[in-house]
């Protein structure tokens, strides 16, 4: 049986075509796999709430992913077909996203009557701040950060409109500015007030108070890391030491492959070797 060269083009055409589609089917399958195994080790639920740039096929377009009403939808439903006394293990990699959708997930996980543990290997800023503060214990990587979750209004934090009406004289502000900053004010009473809602069950009202306070005040910029000494300095329940799983279960999901990579370096353990002292 012959090929001429067409035959061969179009076959090497379907096979490279088929190549990504392949490698995503494998890549899933491995997650569930270990998705399980995780499971039978904690004997609890496992949750992923994991963003990464993604990449429109064929065009090539990076797609910023946050937070948003679907994953809620998707995290909830997980919830609703967990057992009230299975453990949920959520682990979190985002840089956070809708307040709504991100409340809606963290009062679901609030009100699970089983342990709730959030894990954060890397980082999950404002709105996964707000989901980890509904779990009972907060376990950080040795270098994964938090972040405030004072509310945005579009471009503007709501506490810096709130302070440029009252510095600036009445009839030098506009009518646009005062509803933004009308706005900002119930913005930011409404999160305090979410916020102590997910902390009350562990802490006194006072302590629930404070932390609501500092993360909603607008005391740092919206993308300030707070790492898990400062965490523990102000009294979250965190823990350090994510199981290795966890960081094998996060290689499983890889940020589109560039054409130059930015980070580089052989992927082996490196260790000292033995001194050669005389």
């Amino acid at each position: 049986m012959k090929f001429d060269i067409s035959s061969l083009f179009w076959i090497f055409f379907m096979i490279a075509a088929l190549q990504p589609l392949l490698r995503k089917r494998f890549l899933e399958a491995s997650r569930q796999r270990l998705i399980m195994k995780i499971e039978r080790l904690r004997n609890s639920r496992v949750i992923l709430l994991v963003h990464r740039q993604e990449t429109m096929n064929l065009l090539g377009f990076p797609i910023l992913r946050y937070i948003d009403i679907n994953d809620s939808e998707e995290v909830i439903r997980a919830i609703h077909m967990t057992d009230p006394d299975v453990p949920i293990d959520l682990v979190l990699h985002t840089p956070g996203g809708l307040v709504l959708a991100s409340y809606q997930i963290a009062h679901a996980l609030r009100l699970h009557r089983a342990k709730v543990t959030a894990f954060v290997p890397h980082y999950a800023m404002s709105g996964g701040t707000l989901i980890a503060l509904a779990a009972d214990e907060i376990v950080m990587g040795e270098h994964a950060v938090l972040g405030p979750v004072d509310p945005q209004l579009g471009e503007y934090p709501a506490a810096s409109l709130l302070r440029l009406v009252e510095n600036k004289p009445i009839a030098d502000i506009d009518d646009r500015s005062w509803i933004l900053a009308d706005i900002g004010r119930k913005a930011i009473e409404q999160l305090r007030g979410q916020v102590r809602f997910l902390l009350a069950d562990k802490y006194p009202d006072e302590k629930a108070e404070e932390l609501a306070k500092i993360l909603t005040e607008g005391r740092w910029t919206h993308d300030y890391p707070i790492t898990y000494e400062e965490a523990k300095r102000l009294g979250f329940p965190v823990v350090k030491e994510i199981p290795p799983e966890l960081y094998q279960l996060m290689n499983l999901y890889p940020q589109p492959v560039r054409h130059t990579p930015s980070v580089e370096y052989l992927p082996i353990p490196r260790f000292r070797g033995p001194s050669h002292k005389s």
